[in-house]
This record gives structure tokens, C-alpha cells and sequence, in this order.
């Protein structure tokens, strides 16, 4: 079993700081839930090698409590990078190759004051200048600028640009349920063709890349649904302990004063489509309440993954995910596509222990 470090460490710092909270508040603001992942490659062929986005290490709504994880016959080991940790697995051609990964974390509601600027500059803005940056499929010219420029031509702040944007994709932006996965996030087509519809990774994404457009840092952060919702929105949480198509892609923006503050205008487009009686107008009152948690707040019924765009996997013989929030595999045919049950099994189960 390979040694994980800074794992370790979070594992460690984390257990003692939990058990410290007062016991009336504890329960309250932490739950911890853990998460399996079985892997099956049903179609072997040659040297297999399995790549899984592993949790966000370490946020101020999430805490990793460790993970532990079985590949017979193979080898596991964690890649691990500032905010993209990265297990990889791999099996020589003559074993059959399966992975069982469990991870713990804990997280916490998510709540940003927007009441009062209090959160100071960072002592380096550099460290923004990557959330600016156009991606492959988030380009920041063209048709993506001009189109932010018309959106937030009437707002002055950071603030009320990046609510200008939010406000432009709920009321424009259309959730589909034929999309197949959680979309592609190819912003540019959308504006393009004029189909601005899609899901998370599609509509999170065309914020994100509106955002950095306007010259306001952004970022996706990819991750996955864990437990139902206890804000009494059964399209915004799991139905049962099976997490293996729950992932969600959500978005954040760093505003003057406020820091990282959590949007989400694409859960709000999927609580107007699936909350029953299903497709709800604009102004339903659970379509209006929605948006206006989701600028500026999370229900951590969720686990973050990482905020990377144009991933290179280690060791990987084909070219860079758009993002990384599915498991991927490859073997001597080549790169297996994530969401073929065919040749490519997995299953992710989730429980609050």
C-alpha cells in the first residue's frame, strides 16, 4: 500500500479538530460520509491502467478522513498535486482487472456573507491569475466576450457583474435531460449555435468562461452528489445509497471583498425541470428560492474532486479531459469511454456514517 503523505497528515489533523467540537454543534455543521467506488474493465486487452479523481484534499467546507483502496494483482499509487489528486491503478495483461476505492470526508453547508465585504485581497493576486485563463473548451475572446460584455454592460462591480451573469443563465439557459452525461461544456457552441442548453458541466461552465471574460476569476470544481437533500429538494440530492450517475460540476467566483463565493445556476435550471410537478416556470416559488440560495451558498450533501481543466492523466498514452470528474481506464485499444457500461463498469456507492 503506498504511503500518501499529505493524506495522512489531513487524516490526522482532521480526526482531533472534529473531536474538539462542542458535541451540540458538531453533528449540526459536519457530516461525514463515505464513498465507494468498484471498478470492472469487462473487456481487457492487454496492459489496463484506471485513473479516479480522488476528494478535494482540503477546503473550507470539505475535510478528507483518508482513503483505502484494493486493485488484486495490481498496483495502486496517488498522484498528488496542489488542488488534483489523481489515483492510478494498473494491471499487467494477464490479470483481470478490478479496483475497489472507499475515501471518508466530512463537509460542512456552505453560506458566503455577501451582507459586508470583510475578506482582505490575497497577499499575492497572482494566485488568481489562473482562474482568468481561457481553457480548450472555455475560450475567453469572440463571441464568449462579447457576449459577457453585453450581459453585465449595465453592472459596475465584480459583484454585480458576476450577479448579472448568474441572472442571465437562469433565465436564458434550459436544462436537458437527453444530454448524455453531465454535457461537455463546450461554451462556445452553445453561444454559437444558440442551444444553450445542456447540464452542470455545460451551463456551470458557460458562467465560469462569462465570468473570466469579464475579467472576474472563476472556476468549476467538479465533483459528485453523496446524500439526499435536506432542504426539501428531492432533484438536488440522491434518491438512494447509489451515487454512480450523481455527478455535479459547480462553479465559484472570487468577488472584491467576499473571496470565493459558491454559485450554482445550473442546479437552479434542474430544480425548474425535476421537482415535482416537473417543469416549473421561472417564477414558482421553489424555483425562486433556489436561486436565490445558489448565488452564494452550497448544501454539502456534495464531494469536491478538484478545479482542473485540460487534465493530462499520468502515465496516459492519449490527450488531455476537457476535466476529470468520471473515472477513466485505457488499455491497448485505447482510451474506454467512461459512460459505456459495455465495456467499462463502475459503481459508486455513498452513506453518511
Amino acid at each position: 500500500m503506498p504511503t500518501v503523505n499529505r493524506r495522512a497528515f489531513l487524516q490526522l489533523a482532521a480526526a482531533p479538530l472534529l473531536a474538539q467540537l462542542p458535541e451540540s454543534t458538531a453533528p449540526e455543521r459536519w457530516r461525514v460520509f463515505e464513498i465507494t467506488t468498484r471498478v470492472q474493465i469487462l473487456k481487457p486487452a492487454g496492459p489496463t491502467r484506471v485513473w479516479l479523481p480522488m476528494p478535494l484534499a482540503s477546503a473550507p467546507y470539505q475535510k478528507t478522513l483518508g482513503d483505502t483502496y484494493q486493485a488484486p494483482g495490481g498496483s495502486v499509487v496517488i498522484v498528488e498535486n496542489d488542488d488534483l489528486d489523481i489515483l492510478i491503478a494498473e494491471w499487467s495483461d494477464d490479470v483481470e482487472p478490478t479496483l475497489t476505492v472507499t475515501s471518508r470526508v466530512s463537509t460542512t453547508d456552505r453560506t458566503a456573507n455577501l451582507a459586508t465585504p470583510t475578506v482582505p485581497p490575497p497577499l499575492d493576486g497572482r494566485v488568481l491569475d489562473r482562474f482568468l485563463r481561457a481553457t480548450r473548451l472555455i475560450p475567453t475572446d469572440g463571441i464568449v466576450k462579447s457576449t459577457a460584455a453585453r450581459i453585465t454592460r449595465r453592472a459596475g462591480t465584480d459583484f454585480e457583474r458576476a450577479r448579472a451573469i448568474y441572472d442571465w443563465i437562469v433565465d436564458n439557459t434550459f436544462r436537458d435531460p437527453a444530454t448524455r452525461g453531465c454535457g461537455t461544456g463546450d461554451i462556445r457552441s452553445m453561444l454559437e449555435s444558440k442551444n444553450l442548453s445542456g447540464k452542470c458541466a455545460d451551463l456551470n461552465a458557460l458562467f465560469v468562461g462569462l465570468a473570466r471574460a469579464s475579467g472576474i476569476p472563476a472556476r468549476d470544481v467538479w465533483g459528485i452528489r453523496v446524500a439526499k437533500s435536506q432542504n426539501g429538494l428531492r432533484s438536488l440530492g440522491l434518491s438512494s445509497d447509489n451515487a454512480t450517475r450523481a455527478q455535479q460540476c459547480r462553479a465559484e467566483v472570487y468577488l472584491t471583498g467576499y473571496g470565493w463565493v459558491p454559485v450554482d445556476p445550473a442546479d437552479v435550471r434542474k430544480v425548474a425541470l425535476e421537482e415535482p410537478p416537473g417543469h416549473l416556470a421561472i417564477d414558482d416559488e421553489k424555483v425562486r428560492t433556489a436561486r436565490a440560495r445558489l448565488f452564494g451558498s452550497w448544501e454539502m450533501n456534495w464531494m469536491a474532486f478538484n478545479y482542473a481543466h485540460d487534465v493530462l492523466l499520468p502515465r496516459s498514452k492519449r490527450g488531455p479531459l476537457a476535466f476529470f470528474m468520471y473515472p477513466q481506464a485505457e488499455t491497448a485499444n485505447g482510451r474506454l469511454d467512461s459512460l459505456d457500461p459495455d465495456s467499462f463498469k463502475y459503481e459508486i456507492t455513498a452513506r453518511e456514517v
